[in-house]
């Protein structure tokens, strides 16, 4: 649940535990879950191993012109006194760019899902982004379109304009990751179809690193806990799909008398299982590889 290495400076954010090492940051990937902006007391066994794994294998996928924080994944490149912890990093820690975070959670859907088909039913609109009109539930849209949103510390993201985002961090910076959030979403959206997953949405950040002279993707990218992944062979417009990702556990939480306040209920077991055995396929299907716990 929560990774602890002496006398570093750390911020634990839902996920991941974020430590300073002056020019560099090492991020922990934990195996807390959270929903509805509530980390829940249960954790799920090796999420966070699972995570990272899939996050460097798209890293490593992109093309060289994608620009990324990651340095290192292994724990023999990391610095020597980090060496002592590799029961707690080994597999889900990688050594990263420290750079300014560029305050806007990017993201791009390429299909109508979630948040987005109930604003659509209300306005016909995603985020400013006025849509063709009778699409279903689950459809896929003619091209992906981008939906910022604020990136909060503490409570909900809010949705918000093209325009309002770029009042906030500068109109040039704004296309940038709006043009290359929808590229890289292209690149995996088409390679994972070739292995039987849609991609319906995903969240990208992007930071300012020293010596880049443009934004660099930074976090994680294309995970189960930052995206939808649908099964290829069920995809039907008109409904609900099933997932790879947490929306399993979303769903069980919708079911109990919860206010979505904390403090979140204990998962039971077999939430807990199958949530796990969800992210393994997402990971073993992306990525043609079996899964193994690192040691």
């Amino acid at each position: 649940m929560e990774s602890k290495l002496d006398n570093l400076p750390v911020r634990r954010g839902k996920v991941r535990d974020v430590y300073d090492l002056g020019e560099k940051l090492l991020i922990v990937a934990s195996d807390r879950i959270s929903a509805f902006d509530v980390v829940l007391p249960t954790p799920i066994p090796e999420k966070g191993m699972v995570l990272t794994a899939l996050s460097n294998y798209w890293f490593s996928f992109f093309p060289r012109r994608v620009k990324h924080h990651l340095l290192a994944t292994q724990i023999e490149d990391f610095p020597a006194d980090l060496q002592a912890y590799r029961s707690q990093l080994a597999g889900r820690a990688v050594l990263v760019k420290k750079t300014r975070v560029i305050p806007i959670e990017c993201i791009v859907r390429g299909y109508i899902t979630g948040s987005g088909w109930k604003d659509y039913q209300k306005t016909g609109a995603i985020c400013g982004v006025a849509l063709p009109k009778g699409l279903k539930l689950s459809e896929k849209f003619p091209e992906p379109i981008f939906t910022p949103t604020t990136k909060a510390e503490k409570g909900h993201d809010e949705s918000i304009t093209f325009d309002e985002a770029a009042q906030q961090v500068g109109t040039d910076v704004m296309k940038f990751v709006r043009d290359h959030s929808i590229d890289i979403y292209k690149l995996a959206s088409q390679e994972a179809l070739k292995r039987g997953i849609i991609i319906a949405d995903t969240k990208f950040e992007w930071g300012l690193a020293p010596g880049e002279p443009e934004p660099i993707l930074i976090d994680e990218v294309l995970t189960p806990d930052s995206s939808r992944f649908w099964p290829l062979d069920q995809y039907q417009p008109g409904r609900d799909q099933p997932s790879f990702d947490k929306q399993y556990v979303r769903n069980y939480l919708e079911t109990l008398d919860w206010n979505k306040q904390p403090p979140g209920p204990q998962l039971p077991a077999d939430v807990v299982a199958n949530t796990r055995r969800k992210y393994v396929e997402a990971y073993e299907q992306l990525t043609g590889k079996k899964f193994e716990v690192a040691r």
